[in-house]
């Protein structure tokens, strides 16, 4: 490992065992200015600041309650909640393991299993203000295939949240290139007063990813 070029920046030499994508990710983490704040700041992932982008502009986590955190891991939304609203609970769910957060239950669970929607309802002991969903389905290369299988779980994730919700709650998700389906944005705008998108600072130029916004839950509908 070297610094060279301007400004300092950290270059990663190619060693035995280290592919050359490796490489890139690592010289790309070592020079992302995110990456840096957040490890300055104690946030355990550059995402946590795409939170907090996303609540000075709508205003999220002021006076919530009870908030669930699906795709936890490794628990930066999670650590800018407990530190923006310390009184509410907080719930999170991964696949992946998560160290402990102080203040947050958290499950290694699949979210889309039933025990684990259960689990997650005792948990927060009440109707949730707010639902994050940070999840993103394992990529396999194939981008409408990735899309598929993300929008997937923000379905999933949609149809919980018009479960568990407050009236007045909020749900924000994060969706990739192609946005969020028209089949799900009209499920949205049936359940929610404002749907929008936004691509916090914090999202990599590069990224296709963006997170849609559904705020002031109409409280749970009857079927037609």
């Amino acid at each position: 490992m070297s610094r060279g070029g301007s400004g300092g920046r950290t270059r990663v030499k190619t060693s035995k065992g280290r592919t050359a994508q490796s490489t890139r990710w690592l010289e790309r983490q070592l020079n992302d200015p995110w990456v840096k704040k957040a490890r300055a700041e104690g946030y355990r992932s550059r995402a946590a600041y795409k939170l907090i982008g996303l609540d000075e502009k709508f205003n999220l986590l002021k006076g919530a309650k009870r908030i669930l955190d699906l795709g936890i891991a490794p628990g930066g939304w999670s650590q800018v909640a407990r530190k923006t609203v310390p009184r509410a609970t907080i719930v999170g769910i991964d696949l992946l393991p998560v160290d402990p957060i102080d203040g947050v239950t958290i499950f290694e669970m699949d979210f889309l299993a039933d025990e684990a929607l259960e689990a997650l309802k005792d948990a927060l002991g009440g109707p949730a203000d707010l639902i994050l969903s940070d999840m993103a389905a394992n990529t396999v290369g194939h981008p409408q295939t990735d899309h598929l299988r993300t929008m997937g779980l923000v379905e999933a994730a949609v149809d919980f949240a018009c479960d568990v919700l407050e009236p007045g709650g909020a749900f924000v998700a994060k969706v990739f290139a192609g946005g969020t389906d028209h089949a799900l944005l009209a499920i949205l705008k049936k359940n929610f007063t404002t749907v929008k998108h936004a691509k916090p600072a914090a999202s990599r130029k590069d990224s296709s990813e963006w997170y849609v916004i559904a705020q002031g839950f109409k409280g749970r509908l009857t079927e037609d």
